[in-house]
């Protein structure tokens, strides 16, 4: 057995928002390692072309259409990975949305609800879903969250995503002092602005991607690709010791 040991044979893993952008390139990434993907989203579209990528790589993947804010529709993905690919063992909690820039007076209850239902409630009672799939085979499993920098230095642009990443961070720890015992390590990643649909308001013009790759020691912005090697670590054993902890991968702009 390598001392570092980063392969994932004879895992399978859930990534939620895995259709596009981070979550797309994590499932990827994940398959590369070795383990069969259950990708999640709202669009079947996305989700057929990122089940064809991740089919690519040589494994099983499977799309199933999921609408996070629906406690139903999260555990209903759970059992149906269980059904078709046998187990979990891995969950990165990928979805999320923004639905607001600027200033808090920008946010009304509606916004605020989306929001936190979206980012913090799905995950947590996913995660709780993910653990008692995971106990069934007694070998442990991982839990991989996806914060943000925003979840550590306030965001004006983004002052509720800010708001509902740091609250990712908490429940890392929360979950992962409570979980070590049966073998499940939490843990999280906090991407800095990475150029995708999503963040293109942040990058999509040469004055904003300037400004934003200014404040970083690499000065550039990311790339999604960048993402999944952080997930593939925190999945696999080369991170049996680690539980608890936020990987900030932002090129090196909180320092």
């Amino acid at each position: 057995m390598p001392i570092a040991d980063f392969s994932l044979d004879g895992k399978v893993a859930i990534v939620t928002g895995g259709s596009r952008g981070i979550g797309r390139s994590i499932a990827i990434g994940l398959a590369e390692a070795g383990a069969d993907v259950a990708i999640a989203a709202r669009k079947p579209e996305a989700l057929e072309e990122a089940v064809g990528a991740v089919q690519a790589t040589g494994r099983r993947a499977l799309a199933v259409p999921t609408n996070v804010r629906e406690l139903d529709s999260l555990q209903a993905l759970v059992d149906q990975t269980k059904a078709e690919l046998g187990r979990v063992d891995i969950l990165v909690n990928n979805a999320a949305t923004n639905p607001v820039f600027g200033p808090v007076d920008n946010v009304d209850e509606r916004a605020w609800d989306v929001v936190m239902n979206t980012n913090v409630k799905s995950a947590f009672f996913l995660a709780k879903a993910a653990r008692e799939a995971m106990k069934e085979h007694g070998e442990g499993g991982s839990v991989i969250n996806v914060s943000s920098v925003g979840g550590i230095r306030a965001s004006a642009q983004l002052p509720i995503y800010s708001i509902s990443k740091a609250a990712i961070i908490m429940m890392t720890q929360v979950l992962a002092t409570q979980w070590g015992e049966d073998n499940i390590r939490v843990n999280c990643i906090a991407p800095g602005l990475i150029k995708t649909d999503f963040s293109r308001a942040l990058w999509d013009t040469g004055e904003a991607a300037g400004a934003e790759s200014s404040d970083v020691a690499l000065g550039r912005i990311g790339m999604p690709n960048e993402m999944a090697g952080g997930v593939v670590y925190l999945a696999s054993p080369a991170s049996s010791f680690v539980t608890g902890q936020t990987l900030v991968l932002d090129g090196g702009g909180i320092l």
